[in-house]
């Protein structure tokens, strides 16, 4: 079951009083980051004492056995219904078999179980009849639940009575449904093969068909089916039944090879057919199929699959089947890799090529570019031989056309000429086709196209001919020449059209919904995946949390207790490197944090003096972590800090009237609360002023800081620079992210009153910034903390986009958005987070530093000239590639804000054309910016751009160059909107 997804079935699932409720949520939540695999801490994983062996039975149901170490302490025999402490060993009364007699059976069970001595618990299960085992379900649910409750003390000891309570309770259900819940339980799910085994072992001599049962719901479970593989697989096999093809058990069986060589592996399982063509259909393809170190690799799984096709044991038919269907369906190209290869090594025949020619036209014209390139390179094959029709050709080609990768629009050209050349008579039907690239970005492709009509322009019709001419409308104004001779008067001139900058819809901040005013509706929004990624939302359910705390804390802990991991938040090492969202502020509600640890981790974000990271993460963490202590008492009614528009700002009147609230009901403001309610309060307007005024009026501290707070137009600022680039690599002065100096100023004394994890803002931070390692999984809503400061918040996301800049790091720019919808001055820290994003190594943050460069320019804030001139250091010293800054801006350019664009250019282009030697990557941008000049009319000198353009040659650089020259003069005189 997926994380956040919760079934309750009607069979008991171990604990006292109540239906089973089976797979609770994983820790998705508030904190935006689930935990996976052995360190999400709902196994049974954890170290026990000093070892111990035992024999038990094989996975394989060859009623063989098997030796394994099991963990567990030696020492004094315990009493017969004692706690059993970590010390005892042996059953009550003695070493030998336990005491006779239903009663002290049970007893003796219990004393084991409870002492963590799960190797002890098949053989005190074998003197219990049917309803002795009945009867020990009631201490052993009772002890189940005694265990969740305990602290993260007793994890170790839980640990170990966890084992033991699996392998009993699976000894003690008669029903296959109850047995397969108490089995996969959260809190009794093990990582451990040895776990398996002893609960196999108590499972020896249960009906075949119950066993089958019991491995069919356990499979239908993702996370129980991987994690309990070996315990699934043992089932199987002991019972006979049909293999469960489950992506669960899939992903476990794709984990158990442990070094053996993969084919001989394959080979010995029987079960290899039916779980390889779930795999090759699964949407989500098991990691180990599709990373390896290279074909050679003995672990490689397409060669050894494609040698069980070779061998038989795999259907070839089947196997082409699945894989062309998968990536029919699409994904990530990740996703893809599998059945790609695969088509590769087992290559489809020539009927099976031809009665495909849809699928294949299909993927090369929607298909992720590896597959789209496959796809292409069979359908050329086709061409070639003379099978392939004439329309599906025509599609493909339309299809293709229509994509943005340039390799593949070539090869489709060049595909077009070769069909054209032995079929001249297809021209009716192709050349409407290739029509489609008079529209293409790139005016290079534009060309060829326009010369591949001319070619067999003859062999049409008057009416494909006027068709060809209306597209030829769509290309661009530099080959407006050529299609006026090639057209003549079938090119309709359209009438002069004054040039309008094209830039989105930018609506005013929108008020934000009201917080959850039921516990109903509050647990619905704790179990949204990746809240904690979502601002707003986040705000929002933190609000409604502290406000139904106070109001009504015992409904609310009994929901949160049913719903959530709470066992989770028992473990100190669970909350060591952050809150986990809002996990930290529940986890204070049910009082299951020592408010020591919480004034701890309080305190501990006073001196983060070295990284912005930390210092915008503290900033935020200190509020959480102060709610965590305050939450439900009367201290915190609600929180003050709660936004009222969706870009985080907080209307001041709204402002005023909190405070007013906290002084008629006596409550002073939590100091960190209060302080991020400052950093949010619109300080512009009329609004602010009047709002001014009523806080002084309130007669409390508060309400006079708010009024001092609101009377200073610009209480904070930030200022950036750059060391000079030193030319060895190993010092600590050639990354940007080693010589950018960030410098945080405030009025003296603004920042006293502030919380010490806010005095960074004061200027209290190294203004040397550091790499560093820390995870950033709430930079998202980093612009949260500053939404009318957008400088100094500028200032603060610099250092990750720097780091984007030279690394691989995603998501760097996810605090774009938020940039961009945020109000305050413009300087060059804007300017430089936006040349970063712009530069970025990932195409989606590009698209995101795109979108915010044109909201920028929607609001009239962005100055595109500032843009300009920090990319062109950047990428004149090598921090920012050409083809990265040529992808983002052409796709800004796509949307019609083409004045934007060359804004931006116009700044770039004189220094890099100035450069001694050509900057590799410039052609492109030089296109970009003569195509944006050809559209809105620019004009005006270009300095460098008439030395390079009376060059000679014919390569993209010159070319684009002459192209750009030319545009610029006819320009001249014309009127550009202005977009600073």
């Amino acid at each position: 079951m997926t994380t956040g997804e919760r079934m309750t079935t009607g069979v008991d699932d171990g604990r006292t009083g109540g239906t089973a409720d089976v797979a609770s949520v994983g820790n998705e939540g508030m904190d935006g980051a689930g935990m996976s695999g052995a360190d999400d801490m709902r196994g049974t994983g954890g170290p026990e004492g000093a070892g111990g062996r035992e024999t038990v039975g094989d996975t394989g149901g060859t009623g063989g056995s098997e030796t394994v170490d099991i963990p567990g302490n030696a020492g004094s025999t315990g009493g017969t219904g004692g706690t059993g402490g970590p010390g005892d060993a042996g059953t009550p009364g003695g070493a030998g078999a336990p005491p006779p007699g239903g009663a002290a059976a049970v007893e003796a069970l219990m004393a084991a179980v409870r002492a963590g001595r799960a190797k002890e618990v098949p053989a005190l299960l074998e003197p219990l009849d049917a309803a002795g085992r009945k009867a020990a379900l009631v201490p052993l649910k009772a002890l189940r639940a005694e265990v969740r409750s305990w602290g993260w003390k007793r994890w170790d000891e839980a640990n170990r009575v966890r084992r033991a309570l699996q392998a009993a309770g699976a000894g003690c259900h008669p029903g296959a449904a109850a047995a397969a819940t108490w089995i996969g339980g959260r809190d009794l799910l093990s990582w451990r093969r040895e776990d398996g085994f002893l609960v196999l072992k108590v499972l020896e001599g249960r009906d075949p068909e119950w066993l089958a049962d019991v491995a069919g719901r356990l499979a239908t479970r993702p996370a129980v089916a991987e994690s309990a593989f070996g315990l699934l697989r043992g089932l199987v096999l002991r019972s006979g039944c049909p293999v469960p093809t489950t992506d669960g058990y899939v992903l476990g069986w794709v984990r158990s090879p442990n070094g053996e060589p993969l084919l001989e592996w394959l080979r010995a399982d029987p079960h290899t057919p039916a779980l390889v063509a779930h795999a090759l259909a699964m949407t989500e393809t098991p990691e180990g199929m599709v990373w390896s170190i290279g074909p050679d690799d003995p672990m490689h799984w397409p060669k050894a699959l494609a040698a069980l096709v070779t061998e038989g044991v795999l259907d070839r038919a089947l196997v082409v089947d699945l894989c062309v269907s998968r990536l029919l369906r699409g994904g990530r190209p990740r996703n893809l890799r599998l059945a790609t290869e695969m088509l590769r090594l087992v290559e489809p025949d020539a009927a099976e090529r031809r009665a495909r020619t849809a699928d294949w036209v299909a993927m090369a014209s929607d298909g992720p570019s590896p597959v789209a390139g496959y796809a292409q390179e069979v359908l050329a094959g086709l061409s070639a031989e003379g099978t392939l029709p004439t329309g599906a050709l025509a599609e493909m080609t339309g299809g293709v056309l229509f994509r943005t990768e340039k390799k593949l629009v070539r090869a489709q050209l060049t595909l077009v000429g070769k069909a054209l050349a032995r079929e001249p008579g297809a021209a009716g039907e192709l050349l409407p086709a290739v029509a489609e690239a008079f529209g293409h970005e790139d005016t290079t492709i534009q060309e060829r196209a326009l010369k591949l009509v001319g070619r067999h322009l003859g062999a049409v019709d008057a009416s494909v001919r006027s068709g060809l001419a209306e597209r030829a409308g769509l290309l661009s104004p530099v080959h407006r020449e050529a299609a006026v001779a090639l057209f003549g008067t079938d090119l309709e001139e359209g009438p002069e059209v004054p040039y309008e900058e094209i830039l989105p819809p930018v609506p005013g901040p929108q008020p934000v919904a009201a917080p959850p005013s039921t516990v109903g509706e509050l647990v619905q929004e704790l179990l949204v995946k990746g809240l904690g990624r979502d601002a707003e939302r986040f705000e929002r359910a933190l609000d409604g949390l502290v406000r139904l705390a106070h109001r009504d804390r015992a409904a609310l802990e009994e929901a949160v207790r049913e719903a959530l991991p709470v066992e989770l938040w028992e473990q100190r090492r669970y909350f060591a490197h952050s809150t986990r969202g809002a996990h930290a502020v529940l986890a204070g509600l049910l009082g299951l944090l020592p408010q020591a640890w919480i004034a701890r981790e309080r305190a501990a974000h006073r001196n983060k003096s070295d990284c912005l990271h930390e210092a915008l993460s503290g900033a935020m963490d200190v509020r959480l972590w102060e709610a965590a202590e305050l939450i439900g008492t009367g201290a915190l009614p609600f929180l003050l800090a709660s936004p009222t528009l969706d870009n985080g700002e907080i209307e001041p009147l709204e402002l005023v009237e909190r405070l007013r609230a906290y002084r008629d009901a006596g409550v002073e403001p939590a100091p960190a609360d209060f302080a991020q309610a400052l950093l949010r309060v619109s300080r512009a307007g009329t609004a602010a002023a009047r709002a001014a005024g009523e806080a002084a009026e309130l007669g409390t501290a508060a309400g006079r800081r708010l009024a001092d707070w609101l009377g200073v137009a610009e209480p904070l600022g930030a200022t950036v620079r750059f060391f000079p680039r030193n030319g060895d690599r190993i010092s600590k002065k050639y990354w940007l992210i080693d010589r950018v100096v960030i410098e945080f100023t405030a009025p003296p004394g603004a920042m006293r009153e502030f919380p010490a994890a806010f005095h960074w803002l004061g200027g209290a931070l190294n203004s040397l910034q550091r790499q560093c390692s820390h995870w950033l999984d709430n930079r998202a809503r980093w612009a949260g903390v500053l939404p009318v400061d957008r400088e100094v918040l500028a200032a603060c996301v610099l250092p990750s986009l720097l780091l984007g800049l030279e690394g691989d790091q995603q998501g760097a720019t996810e605090p774009l958005t938020g940039l961009a919808e945020a109000d305050g001055p413009v300087g060059r820290a804007v300017a430089l987070a936006l040349a970063a994003g712009l530069g970025h190594g990932d195409a989606d943050d590009r698209l995101r530093a795109v979108d915010a460069l044109l909201v920028l320019a929607a609001r009239g804030d962005l100055d595109g000239g500032a843009v300009g001139r920090e990319l062109a250091w950047l990428v004149s010293e090598g921090s920012v590639k050409p083809n990265r800054l040529a992808d983002a801006l052409r796709t800004a350019s796509a949307t019609g804000a083409y004045a934007t664009v060359w804004a931006v250019l116009s700044e770039v282009l004189p220094q890099l054309l100035g450069e001694r030697r050509p900057v590799r990557g410039l052609g492109e941008l030089l296109a970009i910016a003569a195509d944006c000049v050809e559209r809105c009319g620019a004009g005006g000198e270009l300095a460098g751009l008439e030395k390079v353009a009376s060059a000679g040659g014919s390569s993209q650089f010159v070319v684009q160059a002459k192209r750009l020259l030319s545009a610029v003069r006819q320009g001249v005189g014309q009127s550009v909107p202005e977009t600073v």
